[in-house]
């Protein structure tokens, strides 16, 4: 599948997490679109062409709800692929639905998914093969 990773993209954490996840996507056949390998070094105008460019391009998009408040730049590109009609992963492991907290958001995110995954303080690897899984639903038309 041709995945666009959306999410933040901002810290040093958020970046190599990132680049974990993509690469374990790509270790298991998928080709995948992560923003911060191709927006170095562009302008605003330049990063929303790429990135459009890029949902535009892609099967769907994986994107990550962590935060308070999900990210606004994944928030829209979540919209965007929405309204492309676009298969959508929600993932979320923010620890604050352990903290009496919902774990819900927006609810226009959470209508707009395909697929939710929801796993407060899961490790890496428990979130790649739940995303693994998601997207072998998501191929056999199970999802």
């Amino acid at each position: 599948m041709k995945l666009y990773f959306a999410g933040p993209l901002f810290t040093t954490p958020e970046r190599i997490w990132n680049a974990e996840v993509t690469a374990a996507l790509r270790a298991a056949g998928h080709e995948v679109f992560l923003p911060q390998e191709q927006e170095p070094g562009k302008n605003r105008a330049g990063i929303f062409a790429t990135d459009v460019g890029g949902i535009d391009w892609a099967d769907g998009l994986v994107a990550i709800m962590d935060g308070p408040d999900p990210d606004s730049g994944t928030c829209w590109e979540v919209g965007y692929a929405f309204g492309l009609k676009k298969w959508i992963v929600l993932v979320r492991t923010d620890i604050r639905a352990r903290m009496g907290s919902d774990g819900n958001y927006n609810a226009m995110l959470m209508e707009a998914a395909t697929i939710r995954i929801d796993m407060p303080a899961a490790s890496t690897v428990e979130v790649i093969a739940k995303i693994l899984g998601a997207l072998a639903r998501l191929g056999t038309g199970s999802a």
